[in-house]
C-alpha cells in the first residue's frame, strides 16, 4: 500500500504520531514503554527529508531506526501547546470527577448505590460533581486544603 500525502498533511501525521506514542509512552518508565509506539513514531519522522521537515527530525547516525522530535519539533509545531492543553482540561476534569465520586460513595454507600438503576446513579454522580465544577471555575485550587 502507498500513501500520498503533502507536506501539511504528513505533518499533520507527524504531529498525531508524536502525540500518540506521547500519550501511550510518557508516563511510563523507559523499560515499560510500548515499543511499537516509539518505532512508529521513528518510522514516520524518518521521512521528514523526503518532505522538508528536517527541521523537526534529530537522527543518530550510529542507529538508523532512531528518529527523534527536534525541540523546535515540539514547541514550534504547536504540539507542546496541544500537551499543555489536554494536561490542563484533564487536570480539573479528572479533580471534579474523583472528588464527586468520592463524596457520591459516602453520601450513598455502596449497598445503597448497587440497588440503584443507571439513571438515579448518574444522576446522583452528576449532582455530587456538579459543586466542584462550580468551586474549581470560580476559584481555581485556592480554597482546596487537606484536613489534618
Amino acid at each position: 500500500m502507498k500513501i500520498n500525502l503533502t507536506k501539511n498533511q504528513y505533518l499533520a501525521l507527524m504531529k498525531l504520531v508524536y502525540l500518540g506514542n506521547w500519550l501511550a509512552n510518557a508516563s511510563r518508565l523507559q523499560d515499560e514503554q510500548i515499543k511499537e509506539y516509539e518505532e512508529m513514531e521513528g518510522y514516520i519522522f524518518s521521512f521528514a527529508e523526503e518532505f522538508g521537515c528536517n527541521r523537526y527530525v534529530e537522527h543518530e547516525p550510529e542507529d538508523d531506526a532512531r528518529y527523534f522530535p527536534t525541540r523546535y519539533f515540539e514547541e514550534e509545531a504547536e504540539v507542546r501547546g496541544l500537551i499543555e492543553d489536554y494536561d490542563n482540561e484533564i487536570f480539573w476534569q479528572e479533580a471534579v470527577d474523583r472528588f464527586g465520586d468520592r463524596d457520591f460513595i459516602k453520601k450513598y454507600g455502596r449497598e445503597e448505590i448497587e440497588k440503584m438503576d443507571r439513571d438515579e446513579r448518574f444522576i446522583k454522580i452528576m449532582e455530587c460533581q456538579e459543586k466542584y465544577e462550580k468551586e474549581f471555575e470560580e476559584n481555581g485550587i485556592e480554597r482546596m486544603e487537606i484536613k489534618e
